[in-house]
């Protein structure tokens, strides 16, 4: 059995709270189905959840709980911005399950989701997606029990609906299903709404010159688009080589620009002509434009802006462009805050995202007006 609970429940007049069989807390609404929650869960990079809590808060959100890796911002979550720079993930409008048992959560979860679901149809696979906060040894065991558990549940009482779960989940945008997420042994958040950003961890080429290739094919998941045979790319700060070999790899024609050596499968490639010019007074020829920028340089990132961005995106000498900014020594939210001012009037889309191999540095991705 787990242990009961209290928690205050907001905007009471159309909402009461009871303990489950088992339990576990679950809100419900009069008509008995699931509240609805003024709350939105954030996940993100393990470490960074200080950033991503200044990021909420500049947003407009008051106070937010932290824990390892996420952030739960009290307000409305419907109301808050659909594109967090340091999120991963969320749940949305989540409910808390607290058991001290395998089966008290597993039975708090399955009953969240059946309240949820007594008016929905299930004719397609739907989603079901587990995450677990980092740093806690085991805990991925115990989630894993817990799913097995309440899976167990669900294809008693649903069996249909119960074998339409599907794991994959979406690389970016909204989507619904059911959402769970364990911030520790006895403490998990669900919802059927969620949100991904787009990060996703890359598989390494031995070929790639450096770690930087990853940062580059993760983010062309969050634009949603990569370079194309044909196409013309211009990486600015290339050396080693790591987003020219990506680029390459993929049929486009590339040309690196570097004072300093190119490095692994990036050397000698013949689809990549390596100029060694200075990156910040490199342009581009009269009438030419480029399909693709990409920037990866270890420089301040106000300069950057200044120099690089702004006259590429502001002269259209690129259509699509990946671009990575350092803030290591920086004011990361106001650098954010800066540089999305800055450039979105040039852009028809901009994205700016810590990829999940990013370290103190986020990355731009858009598309030139």
């Amino acid at each position: 059995m787990g242990v009961p609970v209290t928690r205050k429940v907001h905007d009471g007049a159309r909402r009461r709270e009871r303990t489950s069989k088992v339990g576990v807390l679950i809100r419900l609404a009069d008509d008995g189905g699931v509240a609805d929650s003024p709350r939105v869960l954030l996940i993100c990079q393990d470490g960074y959840e200080e950033l991503l809590a200044s990021e909420v808060k500049a947003g407009g959100v008051p106070g937010c709980e932290e824990g390892g890796g996420w952030v739960l911002a009290e307000k409305e979550a419907r109301t808050l911005p659909q594109d967090w720079c340091f999120a991963h993930h969320a749940l949305v409008a989540p409910q808390e399950v607290l058991g001290d048992s395998v089966n008290a959560l597993a039975g708090g979860i399955a009953e969240f989701f059946l309240a949820s679901a007594r008016q929905e149809r299930f004719d397609a696979p739907w989603l079901l997606h587990v995450g677990v906060a980092p740093g806690l040894e085991g805990l991925g065991r115990r989630a894993t029990a817990v799913e097995n558990a309440m899976r167990e549940l669900l294809q008693r009482r649903m069996a249909r609906v119960a074998r339409l779960a599907t794991a994959p989940a979406p690389r970016t945008g909204p989507a619904r299903g059911l959402f769970v997420f364990f911030a520790d042994f006895g403490r998990a958040f669900v919802a059927r709404e969620g949100w991904f950003g787009g990060q996703l961890r890359m598989a390494d080429d031995p070929a790639a010159p450096s770690r930087s290739y990853l940062k580059v094919e993760e983010a062309y998941g969050v634009l949603g688009r990569a370079p194309a045979a044909g196409e013309t790319v211009v990486d600015l700060g290339a050396a080693p080589g790591g987003w020219s070999f990506s680029a390459a790899q993929k049929g486009a024609r590339v040309v690196a620009i570097d004072n300093g050596p190119l490095k692994g499968g990036a050397l000698d490639h013949a689809a990549i002509t390596h100029r060694r010019e200075d990156a910040f007074k490199f342009r581009p020829a009269v009438g030419e434009r480029f399909d693709w920028l990409f920037c990866d340089l270890v420089e301040d990132p106000h300069h950057v802006t200044r120099s690089i961005l702004e006259p590429w995106l502001g002269g259209r000498w690129c259509r699509w462009f990946v671009v990575n900014l350092k803030f290591g020594r920086a004011d990361a939210i106001a650098l954010l805050q800066q540089t999305r001012a800055k450039l979105a009037p040039r852009c028809a889309r901009l994205v700016v995202r810590h990829l999940f191999h990013d370290r103190e540095e986020f990355t731009l991705v858009g598309e030139t007006r």
